[in-house]
């Protein structure tokens, strides 16, 4: 499962889960993704075969829904929230670790294709 962290999540996390062989991006680690709409960055981890994890239920769960009522299918949404994860340097490993947790539970399946999960 590949995996892209929406501009609110540091590069470390990133950089923390390729270091445990997964394939994930950062959106601030690639200047052309930086400060794209909430649409456009969902369209690209489609087409980059990406589930997108964010904390932005009010942008990106619209999406969602959009594609389930003309019955299209998208990689996924993993959602978190900085209250279970904070955005701090303490947070960085806890949301790392709970990814590749996630990540290593559902190596093999496509359970989030289409879909949102909770982290």
């Amino acid at each position: 499962m590949k995996l892209v962290l929406d501009e609110h999540y540091s590069y470390r996390i990133a950089e923390q889960l390729r270091g445990r062989g997964y394939d994930v991006v950062a959106v601030v680690e690639q200047s052309k993704r930086r400060e794209l709409r909430d649409d456009v960055l969902f369209e690209w981890a489609q087409r980059e075969g990406r589930v997108l994890l964010t904390e932005n239920v009010k942008d990106f769960m619209p999406l969602h829904h959009v594609r389930v009522a003309r019955s299209e299918q998208h990689c996924g949404l993993l959602l978190t929230s900085s209250s279970r994860f904070p955005r701090s340097r303490s947070g960085i490993g806890k949301l790392a670790d709970a990814i590749a947790a996630f990540l290593e539970a559902h190596a093999y399946d496509d359970s989030v294709k289409g879909g949102v999960v909770w982290l």
